[in-house]
């Protein structure tokens, strides 16, 4: 029996380029009717997301959690951790890949130097689920900076 599992739902109208979706967050209901289309992941996207962007946040989010475990058991429970996450959609071989997520984390954790916030910050990816889905399809890579 599974930990978890959680279900989004999009309705799609039309073909790519001039066609959209309303996508629904179901198991949560934290999201209702969020639109996306083409457009919003190639150009900007105006009040629409994309699958990169809930890429982003599904890595942002899970990596939070990750790195907060991470630095808890090694003796160190972080006051505050900032998570941003960049998900790059690139055109590879004729089509469009997701080639590469960013994570840049900021955080304020007592007893570390910036030395060993950078090496708990990548044992943290390498831990996340979310990471662990997207190694080896594309590049992760974590910037990681301690602030006083």
């Amino acid at each position: 029996m599974p930990m978890a599992e959680r279900k989004a739902s999009v309705v799609w109208n039309g073909g790519l380029s001039d066609g959209s979706g309303m996508l629904d967050l179901v198991s949560s209901d934290a999201a209702k009717q969020l639109p996306v289309t083409w457009a919003a992941r190639t150009e900007q996207p105006d009040g629409k997301t994309s699958p990169e962007e809930m890429i982003a946040a599904a890595q942002a989010s899970c990596y939070a959690m990750a790195f907060s475990n991470v630095l808890s058991q090694a003796g160190h429970r972080p006051e505050q951790l900032s998570v941003d996450a960049v998900c790059t959609l690139d055109m590879v071989d004729g089509g469009p890949k997701v080639t590469r997520v960013d994570i840049s984390v900021t955080g304020k954790v007592p007893g570390l130097d910036q030395s060993g916030f950078q090496d708990l910050a990548n044992q943290a990816e390498k831990g996340c689920p979310i990471s662990n889905v997207l190694r080896g399809n594309a590049e992760i890579t974590v910037n990681a900076t301690l602030s006083s």
